[in-house]
């Protein structure tokens, strides 16, 4: 039994810091290739409607830390002030709407093409997200379920994770939790690895999220 706790331990510490070496590896690349991508994208945001290029909302990592998740600005400047009129389509406390009225022209493509994300890679360099993990919320979005709450937080959030490539067509939110769990109890290389692979193949379909 004491080995098998010292291989469990290892095993955690080896993943941990293989973990960190992709997040850091692919974050960088990405940023330097996509320089182009990032310039193009601010300049349809900027013609499409007035505010600015990048969103940053307040959300929950690891341990409860709050950080800035950054986003392109994927709807209208005064989005956050139109919400309480709006009705949610998801059950639980996370807010999303199919046809939301607030998604700008470019904002559809970028939310279809999943491109609205790619400024979280400037969160994986700083350290706060990982490339896997459960998506990030904010405090309010996970008081349905204390017990989800506080097994999704005890990792790093991701850019993807379970629920997107299985579960994004689901409005059930017990389907969110249900996958939010089973990754955190069998996350392994194997299976970053798998999600991120899915991940490109869904993204390449133009499957983004709602």
């Amino acid at each position: 039994m004491f080995l098998s706790k010292r291989f469990n331990i290892l095993y955690s510490w080896t993943y941990c810091i293989i973990k960190r070496f992709i997040d850091l590896t692919l974050a960088l690349l990405g940023l330097i290739f996509l320089i182009p991508l990032f310039m193009l994208t601010g300049i349809l945001i900027k013609l499409d409607s007035p505010g600015p290029v990048f969103f940053a909302q307040k959300r929950c990592g690891k341990g409860e830390i709050k950080f800035n998740m950054f986003k392109f600005r994927s709807m209208i400047n005064n989005a956050e002030t139109v919400k309480p009129l709006l009705k949610n389509e998801v059950e639980g406390s996370v807010f999303k709407i199919e046809n939301d009225p607030r998604i700008t022209r470019v904002g559809k493509l970028l939310r279809r093409t999943s491109l609205d994300e790619l400024p979280q890679l400037f969160n994986i360099l700083i350290g706060n997200m990982s490339i896997v993990g459960p998506r990030p919320l904010a405090d309010a979005e996970m008081e349905a379920d204390n017990e989800w709450k506080k097994i999704r937080l005890s990792v790093k959030p991701g850019l993807t994770g379970l629920w997107q490539i299985k579960g994004r067509n689901t409005k059930r939110f017990a389907d969110w939790v249900k996958y939010d769990t089973e990754y955190v109890k069998n996350r392994s290389l194997l299976l970053d690895l798998k999600i991120i692979f899915m991940t490109i193949g869904i993204v390449l379909k133009g499957k983004g999220s709602y």
